[in-house]
């Protein structure tokens, strides 16, 4: 699984060079173009879950400990969070958007019929695993309601309001604006309120500025799996990207091939690393992460489960031909209800992985690359602009 998974990073990478090389000056047009701040508030909602707000706290103790992870000596946990998070990782999005926005109309290597299997398998099964991580952290941020840690009715109860809620949204393209706009303010005004209750001023911030620039003097590091932790991580990026790219390459409105590459490194780290620097100031320091900031915390992770599950159900649906349109709006919510429902209780019982789902991303990268030169080699090296028929028409986006 470790060279399946370094060999897929190095390929992603190679790739994205020979995209900005290709294609860097190219005008990319989404199938629905939206204002760049609104695409960029739909790529970072919906490429983001419930593990940005809830993981960082739980992780940090473990990085600082050499002793039993020697290979993290070389940085610091903040810097380390960051990584497994911000910046590089985030040219898999750029790759797979890019690809479904300029060549995969013409390739068409997602409409093979066993292909389009397969890319559905997993967006359903990245799915489950977004419910399923709600599920298992609930307990860590809401012990109150917990007995020593284990996952209570009342938990099971929020996962499955959280799959309604995602189900229901995702009946009605009205709402991906609406979400992604709302997560993205609730997150950025929950900074706001652990910043200000932290009191944490400026010399702070400027000190975890410097603890996070080391990971930009050591990214090469990071590159390739540390240990078992990073390889899951890894492999959940992937699982991630594949579907985060065919959903926002719909909304991309305009930008130029490297301006996209840079919205997508720089735009989402900005927040992240604010972030990150704000909750390691309540690790150091001691500080109550519980009652109204525990709360909180859950509530814009609720938040983000939704947007993202809204994005991933409604991407599989249209695959599938399993529209409210052609099913029936209750066929269509009970349907997909059972189906989430079910396959979050299986990775409750260890019985799927997500490294496995990555691992199937990467096979596709591969496969996806070696249909092109065996097949499609000729019309992908004729690319001269996005597909003609698009239209660099805002309008079409009004309904968002």
């Amino acid at each position: 699984m470790n060279t399946l998974l370094s060999a897929g990073i190095i390929f992603t990478l190679l790739a994205i060079v020979f995209c900005l090389y290709r294609w860097g000056n190219l005008k990319c047009v989404g199938v629905t173009p939206v204002k760049t701040f609104t695409f960029i508030a739909i790529l970072f909602t919906s490429g983001l879950d419930v593990g940005l707000i809830m993981f960082p706290l739980t992780e940090f103790a473990g990085y600082a400990d050499h002793t039993a992870s020697p290979e993290y000596a070389f940085s610091n946990p903040l810097a380390i969070e960051f990584a497994y998070w911000g910046f590089l990782i985030w040219g898999f999005y750029f790759l797979t958007s890019f690809y479904f926005c300029v060549i995969e109309p013409r390739v068409k290597f997602f409409e093979i019929p066993l292909i389009k299997w397969i890319n559905n398998v997993v967006i359903i099964g990245t799915c489950a695993f977004t419910a399923y991580l709600l599920l298992s952290n609930l307990p860590w941020y809401l012990p109150e309601l917990s007995e020593e840690g284990s996952i209570v009715t009342t938990f099971y109860v929020i996962v499955f309001a959280v799959i309604i809620a995602a189900v229901f949204s995702s009946t009605d393209i009205k709402y991906v604006r609406i979400l992604s706009l709302a997560s993205t303010w609730l997150f950025l005004a929950l900074i706001a309120v652990m910043w200000f209750l932290a009191a944490m001023g400026p010399n702070e911030m400027l000190d975890a500025a410097n603890l996070i620039g080391n990971y930009f003097i050591n990214i090469h590091q990071f590159v390739l799996p540390l240990n078992d932790y990073h390889e899951f991580y890894l492999f959940w990026w992937f699982a991630w990207s594949i579907m985060i790219g065919q959903f926002t390459s719909r909304f991309v409105g305009g930008l130029r091939t490297w301006q996209v590459l840079a919205a997508l490194l720089i735009f989402p780290s900005i927040p992240l690393g604010i972030w990150f620097s704000v909750l390691f100031f309540y690790h150091e320091n001691g500080l109550d992460s519980g009652g109204f900031v525990g709360i909180s915390m859950v509530v814009v992770g609720i938040t983000f489960v939704i947007n993202s599950l809204d994005s991933l159900i409604r991407l599989y649906s249209d695959n599938m031909n399993l529209t409210v349109k052609r099913v029936g709006r209750m066929k269509y919510i009970l349907g997909n209800l059972v189906a989430l429902c079910a396959l979050t209780m299986l990775f409750k019982l260890n019985f799927l992985e997500i490294q496995w789902v990555g691992a199937l991303v990467i096979v596709l990268y591969f496969s996806c690359f070696l249909y092109i030169l065996l097949k499609k080699r000729k019309e992908v090296l004729a690319i001269r602009s996005s597909p003609e028929e698009r239209d660099l028409n805002f309008n079409t986006s009004k309904t968002l």
